[in-house]
């Protein structure tokens, strides 16, 4: 970590020397050139989103056995620092540090970490890289690796991120991957080694009928996303994907993907007898990213996906990220549990949309753009009886594009309870959440 920081430091010294003197050199960010003609560098990325949250929390929520039933705070939903860099012409490094979801909960002075560590290599830079490490190059859909940067929404629909903190960590994988392009097909497959659930927060003591992770050692887990891009194409360099590009850029890409893992789940199926079930994942979606009127500078931004989650019999997740609560009046608690937690991940099939729109320049002048965007998800969970519904509606302030942006959201979520035997939708108890973001992207 010191060193990270140090080289980091050095990095913007250097840069602030350079800018004084009115040299160009770091026009593109904060890179260091290793050759004369630029092509070999290393270059500097930071990242920080805070969060400033009103929360409707679940019914029964508590903190440290204090009843709350809204809640204001104020945390780091995430700080990272990235340092990567093509140090030949086939060599390419990256690394990721930094910390999520710290707030008034969280314990103090822990919680940084390496999120990514890679080293590739290009078998024929054009067409095939092969890499390995702690990597977000996975499979499943577009954004189960996002680009934190430059989400629309106010935060990735996380339910494409299947196995977060559960055989992974924060998404990023244990793997031997392979990357590239061919023609207008980008495609990345991966073989990861799944880390054990016990050292996991999700760890469970006591197997039911209801499927989890095994707990015997894993087995290897499959997986690949293909996306064929009719326009423009993408960069491929580091496998998170970009959600705005602002009317930069004009893309339209349909893709494809997948996760198997044999003998990831485990259910009892009588009193003392268990089976070992394989987690199967696919999914396709589309997106389209396009300028409506360039002179006016308008653009549209669109992405759409299904998704069919198979993770064995009646496997559910509840998850809120950041959560605003520790604790649940069990007398009084949903089946949601603690804070802003809903039904996210489960057995069944998701359909989901996101779509916003660049506002004109004019309307705000030199003092940025605006683009508001409503999300909608729609699950249907084999383990309950009713649809998972979920809203979002926002907008992004961009004073200086991601640079500097200000963000305001609005999630709707549904509070799940048992009735009659049966998981439903309490509708009458659906609960909300505002929050206003500020990103600061160097």
């Amino acid at each position: 970590m010191k060193r990270i920081v140090l080289l980091f430091n050095i990095i913007v010294g250097v840069g602030n020397i350079y800018a004084q003197s009115g040299n160009t050199r770091f026009k593109n960010g904060l890179i260091l050139y290793l050759n004369n003609d630029s092509t070999h560098f290393i270059k500097s990325t930071f990242v920080n989103q805070t969060w400033i949250r009103y929360n409707q929390n679940n019914p029964g929520s508590t903190v440290y056995n204090t009843l709350q039933n809204n809640t204001f705070d104020i945390g780091l939903r995430r700080t990272r620092i990235q340092m990567f860099g093509l140090i030949t012409d086939r060599v390419f490094v990256y690394t990721q540090f930094g910390q999520n979801n710290f707030n008034y909960l969280s314990a103090r002075k822990t919680g940084a970490f390496f999120h990514d560590v890679t080293c590739e290599y290009g078998i024929s830079p054009k067409h095939l890289w092969i890499g390995a490490g702690l990597t977000g190059w996975s499979g499943l859909s577009r954004y189960s690796s996002p680009s934190i940067g430059t989400i629309m929404t106010m935060d990735a629909p996380l339910f494409q991120q299947a196995t977060n903190d559960a055989t992974d960590q924060f998404l990023r994988k244990l793997s031997i991957y392979g990357k590239g392009k061919i023609g207008k097909l980008d495609y990345r497959v991966a073989i990861s080694k799944p880390m054990v659930i016990e050292n996991s927060t999700l760890y469970y003591n006591k197997i039911s009928t209801n499927s989890d992770f095994s707990r015997i050692p894993p087995k290897l887990q499959y997986q690949g996303y293909f996306m064929y891009q009719f326009f423009d194409k993408e960069s491929n360099q580091m496998p998170y994907t970009v959600g705005t590009y602002l009317g930069k850029k004009r893309v339209f890409n349909i893709g494809a993907g997948f996760i198997y893992q044999k003998d990831a789940m485990s259910h009892l199926i009588n009193i003392t007898d268990s089976v070992n079930t394989a987690m199967k994942l696919f999914a396709v979606d589309v997106f389209y990213d396009a300028p409506v009127n360039k002179s006016k500078g308008t653009a549209i931004t669109a992405y759409g996906g299904y998704f069919n989650t198979n993770f064995g019999k009646g496997y559910i997740r509840n998850n809120g990220p950041m959560a605003p609560t520790n604790g649940v009046n069990k007398a009084t608690a949903s089946f949601n549990g603690t804070g802003s937690a809903f039904p996210i991940i489960g057995t069944g099939q998701v359909v989901y949309v996101q779509v916003g729109y660049l506002l004109p320049d004019k309307l705000l002048g030199k003092n940025g753009k605006l683009q508001p965007y409503a999300a909608y998800m729609q699950a249907k969970y084999d383990r309950l009886s009713d649809p998972v519904k979920t809203m979002d509606l926002g907008c992004n302030w961009l004073i200086n594009g991601h640079g500097s942006k200000l963000s305001l959201n609005y999630q709707s979520r549904p509070i799940f309870n048992t009735v009659n035997g049966e998981l439903r939708d309490i509708k009458s108890a659906r609960r909300g959440c505002f929050v206003l973001q500020y990103q600061i992207a160097i």
